[in-house]
């Protein structure tokens, strides 16, 4: 266009203006722009024009050049559809189609702002959509923002109450943000739209898992495959689910009919192999993590998994692997964190324990950090717990309730105190069912004791009657079963008032040996953040003593305190003692804990396999030299 033509145009464009013809003058001002993109006469009045709202007419540029910017977004070429995008938008502000380009295409190349920014815009210039909203909430999502992303869904399905998608990601925001009733539920609105989609019935399958409903996840995966016997994903979650009841021989099943599907599923075979673990078959535990390292040798959770199964050599190959992949820059934290728990058991076994500890030290510290795991909050909470403690004496049932037809025996303390061993030892007796380490009694009290809901008699009854509800389903008929969560210590106070009949056995073992134990072992629950940290470490334990000296004061007769390194060195003595205060007629087989071929799934599954040995709580002494005098205190107090 020469410049006579341009003055022409603009020329023209006035007239229109005057003439009130404002979409005849906004084309004249737009083609002047695509010849001269930098003419200032041309910009600024079509900006004016743009700006009034009696303009109405068509909002979009041209469909070739909408064509175009499809034709690059299907060809990957991002970045320029972007630019494009953003080009075009000086001349057509109002184009939701050019808007929306833009936000799906900036979204899928990490600038996640920008899409919301344009979504949002979007779904302004189509107030009737719900897909810019949705958009929105993916973008929201992708970037951490759970809670904003929760807002555009649920606006989304204001306007489209059968958004399945919406339901869909909207759950799965629910669910990292630890809202599992309301995730569940947004799941169950997907099934009612969309009944066969296996990808939703394994996410509402991972809810009802959280939640601690085993038995109706299992009954999902189970229908599902009723439908569709084909899906190695679905056999997966059965698995897991399965595997989290204890189930483990039909979690086996699950894995292999997965792998049957999908040869090559890593994850199947890695989780079959803690299920061979946890039954004590060493032999095929070690064969599934071998083999998911033979199909993917970078497998971290494999590796650390294998590590606590092997004692290394300078020659194991495995050991090169560790530390060609520690030399990675693109790891994940969760990876890296991996790896140093994994090299760092190399390097004890190998004797070099300088290294062992700094490396244990560096796969705390990613942990910690993921968690994001502050000593305060544990303070709070034991604080709270002291605090509410009084009110439940106020509350007890002990006068209201009924003779159980099945008794708990909660055994408690610090994890890696022994408590795995004790309840071995208890559940050799023939009338006693070892159920592990249950969820139960915090899922059900754990609000009340950090006061976020009243101590009432009609509370603490719910909390009996649910919990004795989820005791008998692990009870496989017997009429007494451990629970030997640990950190039941915190709820003592809770046991003696609403589970009257119940036995608690406190084990306590040399602080030294059991916080460095802690400190050294990776534990999976993401409620356990103090443990990465040696100063963490011996705060908590701290005020895990001074708790039990609280409870000590209300409830000293009803706790049996065990010394663990003291059933080491007296174990016939040590543990007649405590079958009598169990109330159970003596059994030799008490004597053989290392016989019990019962599931262990926590760490110590190899060591409460073996007979029991002394002097295991002075392991410890040989990382003395690296640890500052951090358990200086500690020493005192086991002397």
């Amino acid at each position: 266009m020469k410049k006579i033509s341009v003055d022409s145009a603009l020329s023209k464009a006035k007239l229109c203006v005057k003439r009130n013809e404002l979409l005849e003058a906004r084309k004249l001002y737009q083609a002047v722009l695509i010849a001269f993109p930098k003419n200032k006469t041309a910009r600024q009045a079509l900006a004016s024009l743009n700006n009034r709202k009696q303009l109405g007419g068509d909002q979009n540029p041209p469909k070739e050049i909408t064509q175009e910017l499809i034709t690059l977004y299907n060809q990957g070429r991002l970045a320029l559809v972007v630019d494009k995008a953003k080009a075009l938008l000086k001349l057509y502000p109002r184009s939701s189609i050019v808007w929306n380009i833009l936000g799906t295409s900036a979204a899928q190349i990490g600038k996640l702002s920008q899409a919301i920014d344009a979504f949002k815009k979007t779904a302004i210039l189509q107030p009737k959509d719900a897909e810019p909203h949705f958009n929105m909430g993916t973008a929201f999502q992708d970037k951490g923002k759970l809670a904003e992303a929760v807002k555009a869904y649920r606006k989304a399905l204001s306007l489209k109450a059968d958004y399945a998608k919406a339901f869909n990601n909207m759950g799965t925001a629910l669910h990292d943000q630890g809202k599992l009733e309301e995730a569940l539920e947004a799941y169950k609105n997907v099934i009612s739209l969309k009944p066969n989609d296996a990808l939703v019935i394994i996410n509402m399958g991972a809810v009802l898992q959280d939640l601690g409903k085993l038995e109706e996840a299992v009954r999902v995966y189970k229908n599902a495959l009723s439908i569709n016997s084909n899906d190695a994903d679905l056999y997966y979650n059965l698995g897991n689910a399965l595997s989290d009841q204890s189930k483990l021989e039909e979690a086996v099943k699950a894995y292999n009919n997965a792998l049957s599907i999908k040869p090559d599923y890593v994850e199947a075979l890695n989780n079959m192999g803690t299920s061979f673990r946890h039954q004590g078959k060493q032999k095929e535990a070690l064969s599934a993590y071998n083999k998911v390292l033979s199909l993917n040798p970078n497998h971290f959770g494999a590796h650390r998994n294998l590590s606590t199964l092997v004692t290394y050599k300078k020659d194991n190959p495995q050991i090169n692997k560790i530390k060609e992949l520690m030399n990675h820059s693109d790891l994940s934290a969760d990876s890296r964190c991996l790896l140093h728990y994994t090299y760092a058991k190399i390097n004890e076994d190998l004797g070099d324990l300088e290294k062992a500890f700094d490396h244990y030290a560096i796969g705390g510290a990613l942990r910690k950090k993921q968690l994001a795991y502050d000593i305060g909050q544990d303070q709070r909470l034991f604080k709270k717990i002291k605090t509410v403690a009084p009110k439940l004496l106020e509350h007890s049932l002990t006068e209201t309730v009924r003779k159980l037809d099945i008794t708990p025996i909660f055994i408690l303390g610090m994890p890696r105190s022994g408590t795995t061993l004790v309840e071995q030892i208890i559940s050799c007796h023939s009338q006693v069912h070892g159920a592990g380490e249950l969820p139960l009694l915090a899922r059900f009290s754990s609000s009340i004791m950090a006061g976020k809901q009243d101590v009432s008699v009609e509370n603490l009854q719910e909390v009996r009657k649910n919990y004795l509800d989820g005791l008998k389903k692990v009870s496989e008929g017997k009429f007494i079963v451990t629970d030997k969560m640990p950190h039941n210590f915190m709820y003592i106070g809770l046991i003696c008032n609403v589970f009257p009949e119940a036995k608690i056995v406190h084990v306590r073992r040399n602080p030294a040996a059991t916080c460095l134990s802690n400190f050294k072992h990776y534990f999976h629950s993401r409620g356990l953040g103090y443990p990465n940290d040696i100063k963490d470490i011996v705060n908590y334990f701290e005020l895990y003593c001074d708790l039990m000296r609280f409870w000590d004061e209300s409830y000293r007769n009803k706790i049996y305190h065990l010394d663990y390194d003291k059933l080491t060195l007296e174990q016939e003595v040590e543990t007649k003692s405590l079958m009598s205060h169990l109330n159970l007629n003596w059994e030799a087989s008490c004597l053989s804990p290392h016989k019990n071929n019962r599931i262990v799934r926590t760490a110590s599954h190899q060591q409460v396999r073996q007979k029991i040995y002394r002097d295991s709580s002075q392991a410890w002494r040989k990382f003395q030299p690296y640890l500052g005098g951090a358990f200086d205190e500690l020493i005192g107090i086991s002397d």
